[in-house]
C-alpha cells in the first residue's frame, strides 16, 4: 500500500478564493435519497415512546416475530397438476 505524500507547506496557499474550488453543485446527492432512502421520518409521539435507533429496531423485530409466529403456515405443493 502506498503512503500517503506529505502535503508541503509551500503547497498550500494562505487563502482561497470561491473559483479556485471549481463549480459546486446544489444537492448533488439528493436523487439517491428519493431512489433508496436511509432515514426515516417519525411522529414525535413515536419518537418519544423510543428514544434511540436500537429501541426502534428491537420492537420493530419483536413486531416481525409476532407476526410470523401468528401466520398460519404456508401450503406446500407437490409439484404435481391435479387430475381433472
Amino acid at each position: 500500500m502506498k503512503k500517503p505524500k506529505a502535503v508541503a507547506a509551500e503547497d498550500l496557499r494562505a487563502e482561497y478564493r470561491r473559483e479556485d474550488l471549481g463549480p459546486l453543485t446544489r444537492g448533488k446527492y439528493a436523487g439517491r435519497v428519493k431512489i433508496d432512502p436511509k432515514v426515516v421520518i417519525l411522529r414525535p409521539e413515536v419518537a418519544r415512546a423510543f428514544p434511540t435507533s436500537e429501541a426502534v429496531n428491537d420492537a420493530l423485530m419483536r413486531l416481525i416475530d409476532l407476526a410470523r409466529a401468528a401466520a398460519p403456515p404456508a401450503k406446500r405443493t407437490t409439484g404435481r397438476a391435479k387430475p381433472r
